[in-house]
């Protein structure tokens, strides 16, 4: 019996334009919970646009987690006060976006509550993002690791990364009106909140359209 073709994500805050894209190909997808945590990646942090260009936000998480510790067991530090940090960061960097209103009530609790673990924070996250972006597809989580898949699996997982190279030919980065663009130009594939203060309900559209191929052979 033949696999089925699913979409394999790993778990990102905030995470980046080409992150939720995926999310629109006709596939099941699949987030992975069971890999070891790695550093500098998506999973615990994003980018957006400061008024000095490109700014990370970094969630951090507790010392002796960077080895060997799965994702769904991985705890979130709160020694420092970083919600505060990138809340203040968020609203100075989008209070003038034309849809900052529509969406920041209910991204408030965020930075007030604190989760213990940050798969279940970043996924409460993207499930606010999948409503706004109205998607309706359901996803899963990954039952064990595995460290390759089939091919008709579309294992995401590594290529998306902030410190690789950003490339795929069934994808076309699209440019739309950013606060600071006529300051610093258009940067691509920023954290999914660029888009939606910018766009607002027309960002699932813009993700629609970003998509060249939307069927795979299996």
């Amino acid at each position: 019996m033949s696999e089925k073709i699913s979409v394999v994500l790993s778990t990102t805050y905030l995470g980046p334009i080409y992150y939720y894209s995926r999310f629109f190909l006709p596939y099941p997808v699949v987030i992975e919970k069971n890999e070891n945590y790695l550093k500098q990646s998506y999973r615990n942090r994003c980018i957006i646009y400061g008024a000095n260009g490109p700014l990370t936000l970094v969630v951090p998480v507790q010392r002796g987690s960077f080895h060997k510790t799965a994702i769904e067991e991985l705890e979130i530090d709160y020694d420092t006060d970083w919600q505060a940090n990138h809340w203040r960061s968020i609203i100075s960097s989008y209070k003038s976006a034309p849809f900052f209103e529509f969406y920041i009530d209910d991204l408030i609790p965020f930075y007030q509550q604190k989760f213990r673990y940050l798969i279940d924070y970043n996924t409460s996250l993207m499930k606010i993002f999948l409503r706004y972006l109205d998607i309706k597809q359901e996803f899963s989580f990954t039952k064990s690791f595995k460290k390759q898949y089939p091919l008709k699996l579309l294992d995401f997982r590594e290529k998306i990364h902030p410190k690789k190279s950003f490339r795929d030919p069934n994808f076309k980065n699209l440019e739309y009106t950013q606060v600071f663009s006529p300051k610093h130009g258009f940067i691509p594939n920023l954290s999914i909140l660029d888009l939606l203060f910018n766009l607002g309900p027309e960002a699932s559209e813009f993700l629609r359209k970003s998509i060249i191929i939307q069927s795979f052979q299996t």
